[in-house]
């Protein structure tokens, strides 16, 4: 039977990014506040922060916002097999979340892998934080129309509707600066290889010594990815492959 097992074979070229998408989340989060809720997110970047970190994975880069998460790989893990980096990951990621968010009931992420090269990174990170920005746009605006009475549908119904500049008007018209939100809001998280120098021990000489160590880095405070200066960010950020 294992002749039947034909997509395992299924591998991609590398580099890649492979994309989760929380699963009808909307179904667990209404205890959550709107449009953004501090918990939330800090639950979702320990999620994406384990995925960097302890999933096996070896990312280089990780991109997230709202329940979505990319991650950027250059390491053939899993000889690039399609099936076991997609089960993996999302598999890993609900587990993560579920124990971060105390969540009572089962969730679920798809998975989606995005070849890609190197230098076409900063094009796809534009696109999907022009998607931040949109979401950021749409859940203030949301907000503002059902806490004036309309339901969840009748709101997204009549935002379908709104240009950005009207969207921008209705929030501002009610006292809310959407230039002005938290970074993270706008522009999403990133994850990244960082260095930190520690004071260790050096067993041959029996001596204290600096000692510089690789670690997961959270960036809340991102540039815009469709500049120049933004893509010469992240370029900055893609580091050679080095476990943490």
């Amino acid at each position: 039977m294992k002749n039947r097992e034909i997509y395992s074979r299924l591998t991609t070229t590398l580099p890649f990014v492979l994309r989760l998408d929380g699963r009808a989340f909307h179904t667990f989060t209404s205890g959550y506040e709107k449009p953004f809720d501090d918990r939330f997110s800090a639950c979702f970047v320990k999620t994406a922060e384990s995925l960097f970190s302890e999933s096996g994975l070896s990312p280089d880069f990780i991109y997230t916002f709202s329940d979505e998460i990319s991650i950027f790989m250059q390491n053939p893990v899993f000889d690039c097999r399609v099936e076991k980096l997609v089960s993996v990951a999302a598999a890993h990621a609900a587990s993560a979340f579920t124990l971060y968010a105390d969540v009572k009931a089962p969730i679920s992420f798809d998975a989606r892998i995005v070849p890609i090269a190197k230098d076409q990174l900063p094009a796809y990170l534009a696109w999907r934080q022009a998607e931040a920005w949109r979401n950021h746009i749409n859940g203030y605006c949301q907000k503002l129309l059902t806490d004036g009475g309309l339901s969840g549908t009748q709101a997204q119904r009549k935002l379908d509707g709104m240009n950005a500049g009207a969207l921008h008007e209705l929030a501002f018209s009610n006292g809310i600066n959407l230039a002005a939100t938290p970074a993270w809001q706008r522009r999403g998280i990133a994850i990244y290889r960082g260095k930190i120098e520690k004071m260790g021990y050096n067993p041959k000489t029996g001596e204290s010594a600096p000692v510089t160590r690789n670690i997961a880095v959270v960036d809340k405070d991102l540039p815009l990815f469709k500049t120049e200066s933004g893509r010469k960010w992240i370029n900055e950020k893609i580091s050679p492959t080095t476990d943490i």
